[in-house]
């Protein structure tokens, strides 16, 4: 559990778009065609036998049905730009969602949309890499206070998370799926990018909330400790093997999480509805 992560790059990814940009993963790896090519020589037909007729390809497997279709028709944008030039756009709607732009300072905002929708599509790994994160790290480090058997937590620490819990649970749901379906075709299209050719990202959306909704609530704040690297994880191996997405609510204020699970909960009935 890394002490400096931002918890709220991927709540915004809930509240917006999310989705997947092939352009954080471009291939590093130099090309086996980049060398000398070797030439193919060529053999002589055989004379003894006929050619044997080769098996028909497979087709293709069918696409997976759509469990969550949106209703895009009406969130039809004709002047909605090219998701290489959107950021402007993708900015200004998310700067109309919230009261105040304090919280989304610490995005990034170019390839906004394809930042935002890979790291949704990362939330329920145990791990993130720092290529799929939309935002800069949340200011300060992890607070734990001393107890009987070890470190936790501290309750100090939700203040490092108020503003931006603040500021999401007080988006207006139905307003954010406005957005999101005026978005969607964007949307698809970076998560298309990202080599999901037969995935539909609102059905991902949904499961990542749904993941997320599965974190459990503890009837304490949990323990943790250092590593040998310096960073904090939880002591309770169940915790702290859990995805990224889980363990950011889990650093939370429960009252905090639960206001966050609530929001989410009001977001996937906006966009499955």
């Amino acid at each position: 559990m890394q002490t400096g992560k931002a918890v709220w790059p991927w709540v915004l990814g809930v509240v917006v778009i999310g989705g997947a940009g092939g352009w954080l993963f471009r291939d590093q790896l130099k090309s086996l065609a980049d060398g000398i090519p070797v030439p193919v020589q060529s053999t002589p037909a055989s004379t003894s036998a006929p050619p044997q007729p080769q098996a028909a390809a497979e087709p293709a497997p069918a696409p997976p049905p759509i469990k969550h279709p949106l209703d895009t028709e009406a969130a039809a944008d004709p002047a909605l730009p090219k998701l290489a030039d959107s950021d402007a756009a993708a900015w200004g709607a998310l700067s109309q969602l919230f009261q105040s732009e304090g919280p989304l300072t610490l995005l990034l905002r170019d390839h906004l949309i394809q930042r935002l929708v890979t790291q949704v599509d990362n939330l329920d790994k145990p791990s993130v890499p720092s290529t799929a994160l939309a935002a800069r790290p949340l200011p300060g480090s992890l607070q734990v206070e001393s107890a009987e058997d070890g470190e936790r937590i501290a309750a100090s620490n939700g203040a490092r998370y108020a503003p931006y819990v603040q500021a999401f649970t007080a988006v207006d749901p139905a307003a954010t799926a406005t957005a999101y379906k005026r978005f969607y075709p964007l949307i698809q299209q970076a998560y298309v990018d990202l080599g999901r050719p037969e995935g539909y990202f609102n059905d991902r959306l949904v499961a990542v909330i749904d993941h997320l909704l599965e974190t459990p609530d503890l009837a304490q704040a949990p323990l943790v400790q250092r590593d040998e690297r310096g960073r904090y994880r939880f002591v309770d191996a169940t915790l702290q093997s859990r995805s990224i997405g889980q363990k950011a609510l889990l650093r939370m204020d429960p009252a905090q999480a639960r206001a966050v699970k609530q929001q989410l909960r009001a977001i996937r009935s906006a966009i499955t509805h």
